[in-house]
């Protein structure tokens, strides 16, 4: 399967790595690592995540990191895996966000970069 990310995922992971970077390089580093490993994993077994219960074909990974964690959100569609979105636990709005509010822009209204695993 083919692995793209969606503009909005490369932000979110920037932007978390951003958050961590000032206070601790290492946990930036570490973070961003287990994130790309979680998507590894996605690319040889792909239904892996948990499914999004009202989001038919999506799938959620949870990535534990510390005390809290991440999300990473993800949708299968033909032969294509696309990352939609990257959260930390603890983000405002996280808990209280319906499933719905994740979904960005569909690939085809946004530029798709191609990661290799």
């Amino acid at each position: 399967m083919r692995l793209e990310w969606l503009d909005a995922a490369i932000y979110d992971l920037q932007r978390l790595r951003d958050f961590i970077q000032p206070h601790n390089i290492e946990a930036a580093q570490k973070a961003v690592r287990l994130i790309r490993s979680a998507v590894t994993s996605i690319t040889s077994n792909p239904r892996i995540g948990k499914p999004v219960e009202d989001l038919p074909g999506y799938h959620d990974i949870f990535i534990p990191f510390g005390s809290s964690g991440y999300v990473l959100r993800y949708r299968i569609r033909d032969d294509i895996i696309l990352i939609i979105a990257v959260k930390h636990y603890r983000e405002a709005g996280f808990f209280w966000q319906t499933s719905v509010q994740w979904v960005v822009k569909e690939p085809a209204e946004s530029v798709l970069y191609g990661v290799k695993p």
